[in-house]
């Protein structure tokens, strides 16, 4: 990193974590603000090219190692190999971020195009880079907004190719993963429930409401309209509480 005191560093470490940007695009933001961080997150944020400084010949390199022998495409073995690469576990909330960033079509696999437009978004043309960005996009996750976008995106990323709905053990699992982020108390009740009394795949209309649930009605579900315009399985989950004993007063 350049030769800075030890205020103007801590000030590029702070606007790098909060924007995500590059050491390099972080420092012509800070410069051009005069070390004002308001003025710098302008700055920044009016020049979109800060954002996506690329060399487009080292995400062609980067896309080559992880690229499938007998297709034009990234599949589980490059998937694990860039894991390892980037040292993140392939089953990390953060792949699930990733994938998010280039907008995936399908779990475990990337296109060309998904691959280097994502890393191109992200401002990420090495592994260096890449490694530097991880906990950025760990913290996207206690964004709201950005939380219910990767939410969203879950449900058509996991789902089968060619599938409307989303299969139980598929749904179940994601759901203890994101929600081992935004804590929810009732996950594992609404996992047993489902087990126990549904037993089929999930609709995107379920799984856009049960956030919504989650969001919305507390663990004691005092705050639950019977009367609501919840999908009948939000319906039937909270008749299974009652039924046994569950609700959290």
């Amino acid at each position: 990193m350049h030769k800075l005191g030890r205020g103007h560093r801590d000030k590029l470490q702070q606007f790098m974590t909060i924007t995500g940007a590059s050491d390099k695009a972080a420092l012509q933001a800070l410069k051009a603000s005069d070390w004002h961080l308001e003025g710098a997150f302008d700055y920044f944020y009016s020049h979109p090219q800060l954002r996506t400084f690329t060399d487009s010949r080292y995400l062609e390199e980067l896309y080559n190692r992880y690229k499938d022998p007998y297709v034009d495409m990234i599949m589980a073995d490059g998937i694990t190999l860039l894991c390892n690469d980037i040292q993140v576990d392939p089953q990390d909330i953060v792949m699930l971020v990733i994938s998010w960033h280039m907008k995936a079509g399908t779990m475990c696999e990337f296109s060309k195009k998904e691959f280097i437009d994502g890393l191109q978004s992200l401002g990420v043309d090495s592994l260096e880079k890449f490694r530097e960005k991880i906990p950025y996009m760990r913290s996207e996750l206690k964004d709201e907004q950005k939380f219910r976008e990767i939410y969203n995106f879950a449900f058509g990323w996991a789902k089968e190719k060619g599938q409307k709905s989303l299969a139980l053990d598929t749904a179940i699992g994601m759901w203890q993963l994101l929600f081992a982020e935004k804590q929810w108390p009732l996950v594992d009740h609404w996992c047993q429930f489902l087990q126990a009394r549904h037993n089929k795949a999930i609709s995107r209309d379920t799984w856009a409401q049960l956030l919504e649930f989650a969001k919305t009605v507390g663990p004691n579900l005092s705050d639950y309209d019977a009367e609501g315009a919840w999908p009948y399985l939000i319906d039937e989950f909270v008749e299974y509480l009652n039924e046994n004993g569950i609700i959290q007063k």
